[in-house]
C-alpha cells in the first residue's frame, strides 16, 4: 500500500490552552483520513527533558502528562468545567506551569482517591509504572541526578525504596494516576486511528537520559557508575548540522550486559512503543552498528571514536517489528548492510538531494520502494526556508529537476515525494502550510528556543484539497 502523511508533533496541534493535546489529536486523525492521508508521524511522547526536548526524556516508558486533554478530564468527571487561556502560537511553558499542571495534579489526585484499585491494576499491567512513579516523586523531593540522592536510594536498597514509597505515597499515587490517565487518553486516540485507517508512526530515540529513571533502575545495562560518572558519552562527529559535531551527553549502553538477559529492557521498550503506535521510527539507527563515543572530560564531540553496537544480535532478539530506520548522517556500507539485511525502510530527505551528484541517493529517480520519502524532518529548516537560504546552485538544480520556477518550493518537494516509488511519503505540516524558517521545530546543536512551534489554526480548505488531490494523483489514497 502506498501511503502519504504528515509529520507533526502532538504538542504542535492548534487549539485553546498552552499546548496541543490528545483530544485535539483525535480530531487531527480524522482531518488526515478525510484527505486520504493514512500516516501520521509524531515525535517521542515521553516526558520532555531540558528545553522541553522530547529526545532527552527521563523515561523511555512514561508519557508526557502535559499532552493530556483538560477537556477529557472534565468529561470524565475529574475536573469541573474550565476556561482555558487563549493560545499564543507557540507552546507556552509558563501557562503549562501556572494553569495546566495544577489541573493535571488535581485530576490525578481525584482519580487516586476515587479508584485506588485502578492504580493497582495499572501497575500490575505496566511494571515500569511503579519505578517511574517513585523516581518522579523522589526527583521532586531531592532534585538533581539520582546519584545526588541519599546513598540507600541511589543504590536502590529495598528497605529504603519501601520507606520512600510510604512517605511519598501521595506523590507516588499522583504520578501513577497521571500515567493511567495518559494510557486511557492514548487508548482513545489509538482507537480513532484504527477506525480511520491512519497509522501512527512513533519515534524511538536510541539513547536515554543519564539522570532518568531507566539508568537508575537498570544501571547494569549502561556504562555508568553509582556516582553517575560515564567513561564515554553519546554524540555524533562533525556533520551537516554542526562542524564541531554534537555532544549529546547520553550514556552508552553496556551491550554485553544487556545481552545476558536477552535484551529484556529493549524488548519491553519496543513493546511499549508498539502498544501505542503502529510503526516505530528508530532514531539514529546507525548507532546499532557503531556509535560515536566521546570521552568523559572532552569539551566537544571532536575527540570521539566509533565503538561497535549490538548489530543484528539485538534485532534477532526483538523479532520482526514494523520499523523505519533513521539512517541519516555518516552511513557506512556496514550500516546499510544491517538495514538491508533486516529489510527495514530507510529515510530519503529531499532537502539533502540537490548537491553536485546527479545520482544522489536522495534524488527520487534513484529510490527503491522500500524507503520513506521526506521533504524534511523535525531537524531541518522548513522547505520554504531551506530554499530561500540555499545557494543559487542548489536552487537551480531543484528548478531544473522539477521543471518549475521555485516560487512554490515547498509544494515542489511534496510533489516529488508523493510521486516517487517510495512506499511512504511524508511532509512536515510546515511544508503543507508553506511556512518559512521562523516556523522550524528544532535547530540541532542549539540548546534554547526549540520544540515550541505550534499551528495557529487548522489548515485551510484549499490546503486540504490540494494535498488530497496530490495523494489521489499519485496513488497514495486508500
Amino acid at each position: 500500500m502506498r501511503r502519504a502523511g504528515v509529520l507533526l508533533h502532538i504538542s504542535s496541534l492548534p487549539g485553546p490552552g498552552p499546548i496541543g493535546d490528545l483530544a485535539t489529536a483525535r480530531g487531527f486523525v480524522l482531518w488526515l483520513a478525510e484527505r486520504g492521508l493514512s500516516t501520521w508521524q509524531i515525535l517521542p511522547t515521553n516526558p520532555v527533558g531540558p528545553g522541553r526536548s522530547p529526545y532527552a526524556s527521563p523515561s523511555a516508558f512514561a508519557g508526557e502528562a502535559t499532552l493530556l486533554s483538560i477537556a477529557d478530564l472534565v468529561v470524565d468527571g475529574l475536573l469541573p468545567p474550565q476556561n482555558p487561556p487563549s493560545a499564543k502560537g507557540r507552546v507556552d511553558p509558563q501557562q503549562l506551569k501556572d494553569w495546566k499542571r495544577p489541573l493535571l495534579n488535581q485530576a490525578a489526585d481525584t482519580l487516586a482517591l476515587r479508584d485506588p484499585q485502578a492504580l493497582a491494576d495499572f501497575v500490575r499491567e505496566q511494571p515500569w509504572a511503579a519505578d517511574w512513579a517513585l523516581y518522579a516523586a523522589l526527583a521532586q523531593v531531592h532534585g538533581g541526578g539520582w546519584w545526588c540522592w541519599p546513598e540507600p536510594l541511589r543504590a536502590r536498597e529495598p528497605k529504603a525504596l519501601e520507606q520512600a514509597r510510604e512517605s511519598l505515597a501521595e506523590l507516588v499515587d499522583r504520578e501513577l494516576a497521571l500515567q493511567l490517565l495518559f494510557e486511557r487518553q492514548w487508548g482513545r486516540l489509538r482507537q480513532v486511528a484504527d477506525q480511520a485507517g491512519v497509522e501512527i508512526v512513533g519515534d524511538v530515540p536510541i539513547f536515554v537520559s543519564g539522570d532518568g529513571a531507566d539508568t537508575w533502575v537498570h544501571r547494569k545495562g549502561f556504562q555508568m557508575d553509582a556516582d553517575g560518572r560515564q567513561p564515554v558519552r553519546a554524540g555524533v562527529p562533525p556533520d551537516y548540522f554542526s562542524p564541531q559535531g554534537q555532544l549529546w551527553g547520553n550514556p552508552h549502553y553496556d551491550w554485553d550486559a544487556m545481552a545476558q538477559d536477552g535484551f529484556a529492557w529493549w524488548k519491553a521498550r519496543m513493546a511499549r512503543g508498539l502498544s501505542q503506535c503502529h510503526v516505530l521510527r528508530v532514531d539514529h539507527f546507525r548507532g546499532f552498528e557503531s556509535a560515536w563515543a566521546v570521552p568523559e572530560h572532552a569539551e566537544t564531540a571532536l575527540e570521539g571514536r566509533w565503538v561497535p553496537g549490538p548489530g543484528r544480535e539485538l534485532f534477532d532478539a526483538l523479532g520482526p517489528m514494523p520499523l523505519i530506520a533513521e539512517d541519516l548522517g555518516i552511513i557506512t556500507p556496514q550500516v546499510q548492510a544491517l538495514r538491508d539485511d533486516l529489510g527495514l525502510p530507510g529515510m530519503k530527505v529531499l532537502q539533502f538531494a540537490f548537491g553536485d551528484e546527479d545520482d544522489h541517493p536522495f534524488l527520487p529517480h534513484t529510490y527503491t520502494q522500500n524507503c520513506v520519502a521526506y521533504t524534511g524532518t523535525h531537524d531541518n529548516d522548513t522547505a520554504a526556508g531551506w530554499y530561500q537560504s540555499a545557494p543559487e546552485k542548489v536552487q537551480h538544480r531543484l528548478r531544473v529537476y522539477v521543471g518549475r520556477d521555485g516560487s512554490d518550493a515547498a509544494w515542489d518537494l511534496i510533489r516529488l515525494a508523493w510521486s516517487s516509488v517510495a512506499e511512504r511519503a511524508i511532509a512536515p505540516m510546515q511544508d503543507l502550510l508553506s511556512l518559512g524558517a521562523e516556523h522550524r521545530m528544532n535547530v540541532p546543536g542549539q540548546a534554547e528556543g526549540n520544540w515550541g512551534w505550534r499551528m495557529d489554526h487548522w489548515p485551510s480548505d484549499s490546503v486540504g484539497s490540494r494535498i488530497q488531490e496530490l495523494t489521489k494523483t499519485y496513488g497514495r489514497h486508500p
